[in-house]
């Protein structure tokens, strides 16, 4: 019995290990978004896929088992890890790359028993058995990061990356498995290159994605830097308006009291009264509007409002923003105007077509949560989408989407973009 216990039972251990050690390797090298059901559900199929290798391990020889693994194992592993990541040609290389990992599994165990054990055959069962725990937790913190940072890249960039598992798995199947190409000899010494290669190209990996991390950080700080100037040449731009509008204010004031002092000089007081009360009137229209109770979103709003009567353009505002909001004011300046300077160059290019346009606009703020809704009327032929975000290949422009993307992710917060029916939608919930 105890003999029975050591052949039997160590080898199906070490298969479950090496079993759990691939799956989760494989489910960390996809960005997949782990909520508590999905978790839940992955285990399940986990149990599953081992439940049905267990049962071909009894059904059919050993032999045959190692000739269809990749079908009673791989295959379906594939199929499980796509139904989580909606990634197919991902799925494929995130299987082959744990496959790769597993191989270092097997090879350090090798060594180990080499060194300590004389080479004993069960002794390699324990021992792969027992850094399976240390080396998952190595390539789960150093590895799969990396690993699945590719996984958002174009798909020729994936491609590229998954050559080197997938020639491997290839190569180590044919020549160990499906034929008897490959020499003979020492597993350690066998299995030596095939180690260092895998190590070599997990470790070309980390590098990449560290350098490639860095150059996305310039890049944002490049962005950002830009974005700054851009709203650094608006502000700019509204003072010099704030300026003139100053110095025509100077200018007619003093024909104003000139003629009122006229009109008063003569005895017409009436008309004198009538005319202040008609400069009054002009005063009062050009003061910012309570759209709300925040200050810093009614000179927004406001601006805008001009600027769109002045085009002829239905801007309808629905605000109700409290003064304390889950953003900076300097922020809430920023994602402001950036959406509505979109939606009102949207509007002009209709405008220019001799079409009508019309930009509504609803935020509110409940819960510590800031809402944001700005539809505007567009031209739906004339809108790219590029990973659900409006892009243009026009020099200078797009600056303002990407500024908003940055802001509500620096927040934490949700963003989508849609058109439909000739009306674009930009909603922001942060």
């Amino acid at each position: 019995m105890s003999g029975l216990l050591w052949t039997d039972v160590i080898p199906m251990l070490n298969g479950t290990a090496v079993g759990v050690f691939g799956m989760l390797l494989t489910a960390a090298f996809c960005e997949i978004v782990w909520t508590k059901q999905r978790k839940y559900t992955f285990a399940f199929c986990m149990v599953l896929l081992l439940l049905f290798q267990g049962v071909v391990y009894i059904c059919l020889e050993p032999v045959m088992v190692e000739l269809l693994y990749p079908l009673i194992t791989h295959l379906p592993l594939v199929v499980v890890i796509y139904l989580f990541s909606k990634k197919k040609i991902w799925a494929f290389i995130a299987v082959f790359v744990a496959y790769l990992c597993c191989q270092l599994r097997r090879w350090l165990a090798l060594l180990l028993v080499a060194l300590f054990f004389d080479n004993q055959v069960l002794m390699q069962e324990v021992m792969e058995i027992a850094i399976t725990i240390p080396l998952l937790w190595v390539i789960m913190r150093f590895v799969a990061p990396a690993v699945a940072s590719l996984s958002r890249d174009t798909i020729s960039t994936q491609l590229q990356f998954g050559i080197v598992p997938v020639l491997a798995y290839a190569f180590d199947y044919l020549t160990q498995v499906y034929s008897g190409w490959f020499p003979k000899g020492s597993p350690v010494v066998t299995e030596f290159m095939f180690f260092v290669c895998s190590g070599a190209y997990l470790m070309f990996v980390i590098h990449t994605s560290k350098e490639t991390k860095q150059r996305f950080l310039l890049e944002k700080t490049q962005e950002n830097l830009n974005l700054q100037i851009t709203q650094a040449v608006r502000e700019v731009q509204l003072l010099r308006e704030s300026q003139n509008q100053a110095r025509i204010y100077r200018h007619d004031l003093r024909h104003h009291l000139q003629y009122i002092a006229s009109c008063i000089e003569n005895g017409n007081t009436e008309h004198a009264t009538e005319y202040i009360r008609g400069i009054c009137a002009e005063i009062e229209a050009g003061k910012v509007t309570a759209y709300c109770e925040n200050e810093a979103a009614n000179l927004i709003f406001s601006a805008f409002a001009v600027r769109a009567d002045e085009q002829a353009i239905t801007l309808k505002i629905h605000a109700e923003l409290g003064n304390q909001l889950p953003v900076s004011e300097n922020d809430l300046c920023v994602l402001l105007s950036n959406a509505l300077e979109n939606a009102l160059h949207a509007c002009q290019k209709l405008k220019a077509e001799g079409r009508d346009s019309f930009i509504e606009v609803v935020t509110y703020e409940k819960n510590r949560k800031l809402f944001v809704q700005i539809e505007n009327s567009c031209s739906e032929e004339s809108v790219c989408f590029s990973q659900g975000v409006p892009v243009t290949e026009v020099q200078g422009h797009g600056l303002g989407v990407r500024s908003i993307c940055a802001l509500v992710e620096r927040y934490h917060g949700i963003y989508t973009f849609s058109v439909k029916n000739n009306r674009f939608t930009l909603r922001i919930s942060i």
